[in-house]
């Protein structure tokens, strides 16, 4: 199971700490959901989601300023005696001098943001999912082609580096050689990067180990980029029947989500850079809602239907 620090949340969300005093060097948040705990407050605990962390808003805050202090003490009490790994305030909102000592009784780090509610949790439920999304690493290379993730597959030596350099010099831009980090952060959507030690970094063999961003320039790199088109290489086979008009998309599960996949047979004389540039166009083409393959079967049908009329 992924989880990330609560300091690095602190950090990104830049959120101003009102309980420095307790450490929180080994809370680790572990779900990228929130819970606003509107009903527990009033004390309703069943099916409380005490793992998530805890956004007080204007709703919230406003109720407890209206209770008797010490039914707020009382109630706030039971909220944050439940194990919670943080609190957070927004708005702006201070709470007073009672709940901050209940949150440091608690063991709770406590923090405020001047952000609204729904901004806030629109921000972090974002970047939570992005930072705790499943991941796998495959063998393989990601490239920014026309604004398309296209991630080349295939058998060791068969292109794929070459033709990603090939697709550099063309003016789009490398994500990750070799090894792919793909990250599944909605149900639509995947996400590659590069590994640390070899982000910027592409193999050649016979040449070694070129460093792209220095070559090329920052323009002709990217850090991370969403997964929209495969293109699987392989060797050519004249005894194999490959895909001429493309009626029928094929697709290869990627962390439970369906990415169209293209199988492009190698040999000598076809030009990669070329045929994944249109395999990217024609992709992007086909999410504007033109088919070409289809436009071509309306035709021919078209033109079958007035033959039989003559």
């Amino acid at each position: 199971m992924k989880e990330i620090g609560l300091a690095k949340l602190v950090e990104e969300m830049n959120l101003k700490n009102l309980t420095p005093d307790i450490d929180m060097s080994d809370v680790k948040i572990t779900v990228p959901d929130i819970n606003r705990p509107a009903l527990q407050l009033t004390g309703y605990y069943e099916h409380f989601a005490n793992e998530r962390v805890q956004i007080i808003g204007y709703v919230e805050f406003t109720y407890l300023e209206h209770l008797a202090l010490e039914e707020r003490i009382s109630d706030f009490e039971k909220f944050v005696s439940r194990d919670i790994p943080c609190l957070i305030f927004t708005t702006e909102m201070q709470p007073g001098t009672e709940l901050l000592e209940l949150c440091r009784k608690h063991n709770v780090p406590t923090f405020s943001t001047e952000k609204k509610t729904s901004e806030f949790m629109a921000e972090i439920i974002r970047w939570l999912n992005v930072q705790l999304a499943p991941i796998i690493t495959i063998h393989g290379v990601l490239v920014d082609v026309f604004g398309e993730g296209v991630l080349i597959m295939g058998e060791s030596g068969i292109g794929k580096s070459e033709a990603a350099l090939e697709l550099i010099k063309r003016g789009h831009r490398l994500v990750s050689d070799d090894v792919v980090e793909i990250s599944r952060v909605s149900d639509v959507t995947l996400v590659g990067t590069a590994p640390d030690i070899t982000r910027h970094f592409i193999e050649l063999r016979g040449i070694g180990i070129i460093d792209v961003k220095t070559l090329f320039g920052v323009e002709s790199v990217k850090n991370t980029q969403s997964i929209d088109l495969v293109i699987r290489l392989e060797e050519w086979d004249k005894n194999k029947e490959y895909d001429r008009l493309g009626l029928e998309e094929e697709s290869i599960d990627l962390l439970g989500n369906k990415v169209v996949c293209h199988s492009l047979p190698i040999r000598p004389g076809r030009n990669l850079a070329i045929i994944v540039e249109t395999a990217a166009v024609n992709h992007r083409q086909k999410k504007m809602g033109y088919n070409a393959a289809q436009e071509l079967y309306k035709r021919v049908q078209a033109n079958l239907a007035k033959k039989r009329e003559d």
